[in-house]
């Protein structure tokens, strides 16, 4: 089912500009440090700029308030932008992000709960969907806060059967605070996914597990919006988002090519990504 697309133009520019900030700030830190994921960072950035710019209640002041809403990024590999978005939301200063995947850093190679902001440690690939259904189920039926829980895995990631029981389990307990993305662009890294291990159809399988399913273009923000929007709202049922996405999205050279996977660019490969990437040239 696809979802309605917000008409609110100045929610959907700002927001799209803040995409756009999370991937240079992605770009800046693993070019920095010579490691960490842009791939699959870059894919993500738009449903990562509307959580944490427009959909999750959250406060930066306080991290650790009882009522947030939370966001495990099952995904953990693509932490870089989830930390850019951290520092931008202003949970700890920007100057931070220089220190990613660094011996005592508090910005690791996989989200880790001593981070202001992370709600989890991820990173065995399939657990943050299974943590996510735990706390769902906790603000639910046991401490009844009342929050919404959102989770973001990769579409080569829903190869481990953990993520089933735990869609399976959701149905159970009509988790109807619970929203699974699946950033779908296609690419892990090896290869494609489809190649690696076919997975479709997403949609169809999450709707054979009870789940209310909509599909979107992940970089069309107001798609975006409007589907996080639906979803959070939605009663009855989970809710699984299927996001198409591009692997490397907004660096021409980067786009659906595996090998960005988990690569660090040289001097020139950051400097033209950086230039695409301020002058938009990949849309």
């Amino acid at each position: 089912m696809a979802a309605h697309t917000s008409t609110d133009t100045k929610l959907v520019t700002d927001l799209s500009q803040k995409a756009r900030e999370i991937r240079l700030n992605v770009l800046d830190m693993v070019y920095t440090v010579q490691s960490g994921h842009i791939g699959g960072s870059f894919s993500e950035a738009e449903l990562i700029a509307a959580l944490y710019f427009h959909i999750l209640r959250l406060r930066p002041d306080n991290p650790k308030w009882p009522d947030r809403d939370r966001f495990i990024l099952s995904k953990g590999h693509a932490c870089p932008a989830l930390y850019a978005a951290l520092a931008m939301r202003g949970f700890y200063a920007l100057d931070e992000l220089k220190t990613l995947r660094q011996f005592g850093s508090i910005l690791q190679g996989h989200p880790v709960i001593k981070t202001p902001g992370i709600d989890m440690t991820t990173g065995s690939l399939g657990i943050g969907m299974a943590i996510a259904v735990g706390m769902a189920i906790d603000a639910k039926r046991i401490s009844r806060k009342g929050f919404d829980v959102f989770t973001l895995l990769g579409d080569g990631e829903i190869n481990e059967g953990v993520v089933w029981e735990a869609a399976q389990t959701a149905n159970k307990y009509a988790l109807d605070n619970l929203v699974a993305i699946v950033d779908r662009n296609r690419i892990q890294n090896d290869g494609f996914s489809d190649d690696i291990m076919p997975v479709e159809p997403i949609d169809k399988k999450f709707e054979a597990f009870g789940w209310h399913v909509l599909k979107i273009d992940g970089h069309d923000m107001g798609e975006v919006v409007g589907a996080l929007e639906s979803a959070r709202d939605f009663r009855g049922k989970p809710v699984c988002i299927v996001a198409y996405t591009t692997k490397g999205k907004g660096v021409s050279f980067m786009e659906d090519d595996h090998y960005w996977h988990g690569k660090a660019p040289s001097e020139e490969q950051y400097a033209r990504a950086r230039s695409e990437l301020m002058k938009g040239a990949i849309q």
